[in-house]
Parts: C-alpha cells; structure tokens; sequence
C-alpha cells in the first residue's frame, strides 16, 4: 500500500510559527530604543524565515493596543535596568496580553459591524446612491449607515471618510452624523472625515449648517474647513481644497508636507503595516502627486526622492 502525502503540518512547523511570534513580540519591545546593530540583526531576523515577517505584522496590530504598548515599554524599562536578566519571565504574560487584546480587537468592532449598511476595506472606495439626490462617495476604511424613511433623512459616517454631493431645495434637508457632529444640508458638496473620536468637515460647494456636542452652531460657506471634537469646534479654516479633497479623484496630493504626515496617509490606503526606521526622514518636505490606488509604488518613489532604503515584506515595509 502507498502512502498518500499529508497536508497536515508537520509538529515542527506550529513550534516555528509561535516561536516566531514570540521572538516578534520581542523584537517589537526591543525596537523602541534601537540601535544601529538591532536595527540589522531585526532585518535580518524578518527575512530569515517565512513566517518572521508575518508574526510580525500580527505583533504590530496588537502593538497599536494601548494597554499592551504601556507594558510592553514597562518590560522593556525592566529589562535595561537588570542588564537582561531575569526578565524572560515576564514574556508569557505579556503573550497572554497580547491574545485577550486580540479578542477585545475583534469583537469591540462587532457594534460598529453591525450598526453599518456599507464598509470599505483597506485601500477600497465605494459609490452610493441615496434616494434621487445624494451620491456618498466613502473612502478607505469607512463604514456608513443611512436611513431615508420619514420626515428627516439621515446619513451615519460611523467610521473613516466620506464624500457628499446633495441636490435638491425645498426638500427635507438631509442630516450627517459623525460622532460628535450633526450636519443639516439641502443643495451641497462637502467632505466629512471621522477618525479618532473627532470630525473634520470641508465644504466645496454650498452651505453647511453645523452642530457640536457642546451644542454649538455654525455655518460654514465654500472653501471652509472646521475640526468638531468632544469639547466643541476648533477654528474656522481655509484649506487648499485641491489637496485636502484629492482622494475623491482618486489620488493623493503633498505640498511641503513631512514625510511622517505623508506616511501616516498612506497608511491608510495600504494593506499592511508601513514602518519608518530613520528618524531623520521624519520632517522631510514631500511634494507631490500620487496615485491613490497604488501606495506601495508610492512608497517606493518616496524612498527615491529621500535616498532612503526600502524593505518590502509580506505586508510590511520599512524604510531605512
């Protein structure tokens, strides 16, 4: 009889892959006071095996946790201060950590789920049509709700980025809700981001009247901008409309703007983690126009213009 090949994985390779996340936790503490030498051996670690650069990005989501990053930083204050000894045991808690946050991660973002009629992934925009007079362009990342029944329509950003072009006078005006931002608009073309438990709103065409949470009231006309947080609204702005609405045209546009900004954008368009290793590179002016759809080309040329290095890994880049 002939032995038929197993799919099954062999016991080393579980014994590889959670040796490998937990080397990556390891180096994720290690690599917030790095030197030159950590910064080689990390890379060198992360091409070494296959399954190193993917423990790592499943290290970085957890790292966005607060309560895992604070102690991460308290173990690695622990382990300068006793040169390296006798701080191993303090790794297996801070994996237990890492798992229930995992398990908060996962389910916290199950009422959001629920509550949205639309979502967007990472790097994905999507068109909507509501009744015969608003079009919702949503960016990245976004999730949206609307209810058009009754007397006063209203539309949800839950989440993210969302673009609005609203027809049609004499009709109940439509309201935008973003956390702490109610919008009320009847014939209008406006953008609305919420992110962070605060709401940015910019208005191209037409009126917005809006309110905050501290039950503050404004109005504001083409070309306007104003940032809504929990404890009511920030200054009346005038933007560049031409940059800060790029996206809607399916591009992304710098003017002597940091890298660190620049990079914290295209995160938000890249389905992975992006990681920048030089903090030299952090306030370089960037200027340009770039693809939406295409951030790691975008990247790339990035790292030209700045002479910086590249490493590109399984949903992971990190610039030296």
């Amino acid at each position: 009889m002939t032995d038929q090949p197993s799919s099954r994985p062999t016991p080393a390779e579980p014994q590889a892959r959670a040796r490998a996340r937990e080397q990556a936790m390891d180096w994720l503490i290690r690599l917030q006071c790095a030197s030159e030498q950590d910064t080689e051996a990390f890379e060198h670690w992360l091409g070494a095996e296959p399954q190193n650069a993917e423990a790592y990005v499943e290290a970085e989501a957890l790292w966005n946790g607060a309560p895992l990053r604070q102690a991460a930083v308290e173990l690695h204050n622990n382990h300068r201060r006793s040169l390296g000894r006798g701080v191993r045991r303090h790794w297996k808690p801070l994996a237990t950590a890492a798992l229930l946050l995992v398990g908060l991660f996962t389910f916290g973002n199950l009422p959001l789920r629920l509550q949205a009629d639309h979502l967007t992934v990472v790097g994905e925009r999507q068109r909507l049509q509501l009744g015969d007079r608003v079009n919702v362009l949503l960016n990245t990342n976004s999730a949206f709700a609307s209810d058009l029944h009754g007397a006063r329509p209203v539309a949800r950003l839950l989440q993210g980025e969302a673009y609005f072009e609203v027809t049609g006078n004499g009709q109940p005006p439509l309201e935008v809700q973003a956390g702490p931002l109610r919008a009320r608009v009847s014939d209008t073309d406006f953008a609305v981001r919420y992110l962070d438990g605060e709401a940015q709103v910019r208005v191209q065409r037409g009126d917005v009247d809006l309110q905050g949470s501290t039950d503050q009231r404004i109005r504001l006309s083409a070309g306007d901008s104003i940032s809504v947080g929990p404890q009511g609204f920030g200054p009346r702005q005038r933007p560049n409309l031409r940059q800060e609405l790029a996206w809607v045209d399916g591009r992304l546009v710098f003017e002597n703007c940091p890298l660190s900004q620049v990079l914290a954008e295209l995160q938000r368009y890249y389905p992975g983690w992006i990681i920048n290793r030089n903090a030299q590179l952090e306030q370089v002016a960037v200027t340009g126009n770039y693809r939406l759809d295409q951030p790691l080309q975008t990247l790339r040329a990035l790292a030209h213009i700045t002479s910086a290095q590249l490493h590109e890994y399984p949903a992971l880049v990190i610039l030296n």
